[in-house]
């Protein structure tokens, strides 16, 4: 994928795919390495699944023979020395503490290092596309944090649905001044 970004969109629908009602997508950059964090609550996958889930040959869909998004991202970490580790609990081993934990790490520095690209609009896919389905979204810097909770979203709206247009309009805004104001502090 041209941008990490992307590569976010396809394991995070993974997660509401896999049942989580809250998926947590979590990035720090310090000192030229950028951390990435994927955590749900979904239903979790066996050791067998967790093994597999890195070849690019197996895959639960059914309308290809082939999963490309964990294999592709575990490429783009190694290729800049970083590393792809998943962890995952099932429902049936854990009722409460069940879910799954994809971290992936990158060495912004190297040559190789795919782009982050526009991670609001990720998100922003994310909660139209799955309004019922809670996100938290953290980007923590050297500079500040940029950060979004749709629970505490819809504390404020109650029965107004996260997808309606003026309220994706405030989310993208929100986002952009966050990174804006990010953007102008001096590290």
């Amino acid at each position: 994928m041209k941008e990490l970004s992307l590569n976010i969109l396809d394991v995070a629908e993974n997660s509401v795919k896999a049942g989580a009602t809250l998926t947590q997508i979590l990035l720090t950059e310090h000192d030229n390495v950028l951390k990435l964090e994927i955590v749900d609550d979904g239903c979790g996958m066996s050791e067998d699944v967790v093994r597999s889930v890195v070849d690019p040959f197996y895959t639960t869909r059914t309308t290809r023979k082939v999963g490309m998004g964990i294999p592709l991202l575990k490429l783009a970490c190694e290729q800049t020395g970083g590393s792809l580790t998943i962890s995952s609990v099932t429902q049936e081993a854990d009722p409460v503490g069940h879910g799954t934990h994809v971290t992936a790490t990158f060495h912004t520095d190297h040559i190789d290092f795919t782009p982050l690209g526009d991670v609001s609009a990720s998100v922003l896919t994310l909660i139209q596309g799955h309004p019922d389905t809670d996100f938290l979204f953290r980007h923590e810097t050297d500079g500040g944090v940029v950060e979004l909770d749709t629970r505490e979203l819809r504390e404020v709206l109650e029965d107004v649905p996260l997808n309606s247009y003026d309220v994706m309009q405030w989310i993208g805004g929100n986002l952009q001044e966050q990174y804006e104001a990010l953007s102008q502090v001096t590290v």
